[in-house]
């Protein structure tokens, strides 16, 4: 098992910055697959952003170029660097941990980021 603590939200103007962490409460060095991914209102929770423990990353289109996944398995900690946000990236973001062996799912509880234009 898992928790996560996500931090790093708030309001910020469209192309600002916010730099998002993901604390958790164990080590992570042995979770191969940890990422992002972000709800907004009235939509399906999508994937941002995946790192695996090797350091491959992936991100959805509409943010590639833009975001970037980082993680420190030293600090037990995931950051999402955002840059150039725009309205449309205003969600819940929510941290996600896969963890062996069963590759069960643990979530955060979310972060809010709103971009006003």
């Amino acid at each position: 098992q898992v928790q996560l603590v996500e931090s790093g939200g708030g309001l910020v103007q469209a192309g600002g910055s916010l730099r998002l962490s993901c604390a958790a409460s164990r080590r992570i060095f042995s979770i191969n697959a940890m990422g992002w991914y972000r709800q907004a209102p009235g939509k399906l929770r999508e994937l941002v952003a995946t790192i695996t423990s090797g350091g491959s990353t992936n991100y959805a289109d509409s943010v590639k170029g833009r975001f970037t996944i980082s993680r420190d398995n030293a600090q037990n900690t995931v950051y999402l660097q955002m840059n150039s946000l725009k309205p449309e990236d205003t969600a819940i973001y929510y941290c996600n941990a896969r963890v062996p062996p069963l590759n069960s799912d643990y979530w955060g509880q979310g972060t809010q980021v709103t971009v006003s234009s």
